[in-house]
């Protein structure tokens, strides 16, 4: 926090020094490279597709290619446009001076700024991804990032965390959620880790067991809840509620496959520390120019606050240059604080609307605040101009509690999107290019049923929020249709 700059520039210098003799650091050089810009100048910006061929021979047992230490380790992420799914290499170091000094971080944080907690009387609830030995080496493994944290956890984590290691890895989700509820129904849990809807599956299958009305009831002294993944803000009420009277501190953590990038350090704020000293370098793309062929970066100290970034990353893992796919935003500089605004794949823009995930988030907030309700999944796509109606934006919406009047609700998300985003605005003016928005009120379990069909029950696994395309909603449509015959 004090002084990033420095922090930023002395740990560049460390990453190179360190890759400077692997098969990369040769390839680009790395022994002569002096400054960040003949860095910038020097390696191209990656992607999965680019790294791929690394990846793989890693998998096969090859090492020193992208960094010094050995990998054993791949945090299985959802796939590219070419492949199912992504295997992202996790060193030592990664593990170590990123993930688990993440994990300590928080904690520090959060005894800061609540000294009275009780955290360490009870157990630590982890709802963790799965694990599956890959079929390339005995001597390594791959499953979701959460479940490489708790192979490898200290001991001093695993005695207060809970559930035991051969229920929290686990691959078939169903049975995953019963034997966990099974398991820590009757524990005094004080604090809780996981995706924002599998945490709530959970609980609400141990209020079940339990035959109790609120988890307050069952754990007393749970006080904290940290989430990350998606954003927390749809999940509130719901969360809120489930609680009764007893109130959670609520912490977001910005962590990925490819490093862990931001901490919620003040109590009750909807922005993060963006974590300086992980073993993480820092670039940023204005996303105005992400289309580009070759689109300019600035490092750290030539950001601007309200500017829409998306992040490059180059870590101790070796991803060099490597373009995550997600966007944020710097609410603040010195220190450095951020929000996830959303994903460079994850928008409508059939229009020239330009709608990102974050003004969506915003405005159904709204809505759901305005008409009482609250939401569990959602996606929305466009609907394409035809030769006797102009676009639109189609919702499907999943409630957890439903809005008394739909259309009263679709207006109020209307009304938001257009003060949020001035493009969208623009087109919904005269209905000229963008009508009212269409928005469907999807059964319980719907988008449950749709990732079990396609095998993507987890935690690691999410229901994309926007696209720019009709397939996942026309997807969806085909599916309720077959249920219902």
């Amino acid at each position: 926090m004090k002084y990033p700059i420095e922090v930023q520039n002395e740990l560049f210098e460390r990453l190179i020094d360190s890759s400077k003799n692997t098969e990369w650091g040769r390839k680009y050089n790395y022994s002569s490279i002096r400054s960040q810009r003949s860095f910038r100048d020097r390696i191209p910006l990656q992607t999965y597709d680019e790294l791929k061929a690394y990846v793989y021979r890693l998998k096969q047992g090859e090492q020193n290619l992208l960094w010094p230490s050995e990998i054993n380790w791949f945090a299985k992420s959802s796939g590219t446009t070419s492949d199912k799914s992504k295997f992202i290499p996790v060193s030592r170091e990664a593990l170590e001076d990123c993930h688990y000094k993440g994990g300590k971080d928080l904690l520090a944080i959060y005894n800061h700024n609540h000294p009275d907690n009780i955290l360490y009387n009870g157990k630590s609830l982890v709802l963790g991804g799965s694990s599956q030995i890959n079929h390339f080496r005995k001597d390594s493994y791959c499953g979701d990032l959460s479940a490489i944290i708790i192979n490898n956890l200290p001991l001093w984590v695993e005695r207060k965390r809970i559930p035991e290691r051969s229920i929290a890895l686990m691959d078939e989700w169903e049975e995953k959620i019963e034997r966990m509820a099974l398991s820590v129904k009757d524990e005094d849990v004080t604090n809780m880790a996981g995706v924002p809807s599998w945490t709530l599956v959970l609980l609400k299958r141990v209020l079940e067991m339990k035959g109790k009305e609120t988890i307050g009831e069952v754990w007393p002294n749970l006080e904290m809840y940290i989430h990350g993944g998606v954003n927390f803000a749809p999940y509130r009420k719901q969360f809120d509620r489930i609680m009764g009277t007893r109130k959670l501190n609520y912490y977001d953590s910005y962590n990925a496959s490819e490093g862990y990038f931001g901490i919620q350090d003040q109590s009750g704020a909807d922005d993060m520390l963006l974590m300086l000293d992980y073993g993480i370098y820092y670039e940023f793309i204005k996303t105005s120019d992400s289309h580009l062929e070759i689109p300019p970066t600035v490092n750290l100290n030539d950001v601007e606050l309200g500017e829409n970034y998306e992040l490059v990353i180059s870590t101790n893992s070796g991803l060099w240059r490597y373009r995550i796919g997600d966007t944020i935003t710097f609410t603040s500089k010195f220190p450095f604080r951020i929000k996830v605004t959303g994903r460079t794949k994850h928008f409508i823009n059939a229009f020239g609307e330009e709608l990102i995930i974050d003004n969506a988030e915003k405005a159904l907030a709204r809505a759901c605040e305005e008409t009482n309700c609250s939401i569990s999944d959602y996606t929305a796509a466009p609907i394409y101009m035809s030769n006797t109606a102009t676009g639109g934006h189609e919702w499907l919406i999943e409630f957890d509690i439903e809005p008394n009047n739909l259309e009263e609700f679709a207006a109020i998300l209307d009304k938001e999107l257009q003060s949020l985003n001035s493009d969208y605005e623009a087109k919904r003016t005269g209905n000229l290019t963008l009508c009212f928005p269409l928005v469907k009120k999807l059964p319980r379990k719907t988008f449950f049923n749709w990732l079990k069909r396609r095998g993507k029950l987890g935690g690691q696994n999410k229901v994309p929020r926007l696209s720019n395309n009709r397939k996942i909603v026309d997807d969806i449509s085909k599916l309720l249709v077959q249920e219902k015959i």
